[in-house]
């Protein structure tokens, strides 16, 4: 296959590369990833904004914008064929729950929705994690066994959760949907001046225990979580109701 590899924590970051460095023993790899850490981005675009790529090594760039940029100018102007699938990730932390509409590392996966292959999203649930090359290695088996079996999941992204695990502690893979999760903790604050207050994001909600198998709850549980995201966007089914309403 022919992948765009990217992310939210940049080029450097130890997951990519570690993922990298399995995927191109099979695969045609293009890496084409922010040149600083943007996470939290989503799918923002820097379009106020000339942006600079950077040639770092063969099929390696480093992007000075978002995580959908390197989708964006990866997909539509950096070569002169068409990838086959957007392969985001292996971001440091897991991306579960509501936070999903934050992540950037699934901001940039939504980019490929339209090729051969459903986008993949992969997390695992460490910001340093025990066994690095092991994550990179299950994760190929993942997208394999994605790509494999993804007829019909046009306009849908795959939303990958590792968790922390080592081999010997694999316990398999649940098809999961999102946790809902709880109120978010106050922002933090700092007095700077009489009129100024600088303030930064704190915790997220915890996850909300509900009946049903969610990917908050399969992480926990040690289990590699799967999500499908649907981002056609518009549901026919829901207009018409309206319609008949109006």
């Amino acid at each position: 296959m022919k992948i765009l590899l990217t992310n939210d924590d940049g080029y450097k970051a130890e997951n990519i590369n570690c993922l990298y460095q399995e995927l191109v023993k099979d695969h045609e790899v293009w890496m084409i990833a922010p040149k600083n850490n943007c996470s939290g981005m989503s799918a923002a675009i820097s379009f106020l904004k000339e942006t600079e790529i950077e040639k770092v090594s063969d099929k390696i760039y480093s992007v000075d914008g978002t995580p959908a940029d390197c989708a964006y100018f990866g997909l539509l102007g950096m070569v002169d064929f068409e990838f086959d699938i957007v392969i985001s990730g292996i971001n440091h932390g897991a991306n579960i729950g509501n936070n999903v509409l934050y992540s950037g590392t699934v901001g940039a996966a939504i980019g490929g929705r339209k090729l051969k292959y459903p986008p993949i999203a992969l997390s695992v649930a460490s910001y340093d994690c025990k066994d690095k090359s092991y994550i990179a290695k299950k994760s190929a088996e993942i997208i394999d066994l994605i790509v494999n079996s993804s007829k019909g999941y046009e306009g849908k992204v795959f939303n990958v959760n590792l968790p922390d695990i080592c081999e010997d502690d694999f316990k398999g893979i649940k098809i999961t949907t999102l946790a809902v999760n709880g109120i978010p903790s106050k922002p933090l604050s700092v007095k700077s001046s009489d009129t100024i207050t600088k303030y930064r994001y704190n915790l997220s909600g915890e996850p909300i225990q509900e009946d049903h198998l969610t990917d908050a709850k399969a992480i926990e549980d040690g289990y590699v979580s799967i999500s499908i995201l649907d981002y056609d966007l518009v549901n026919n089914n829901l207009s018409e109701n309206f319609k008949k309403f109006l």
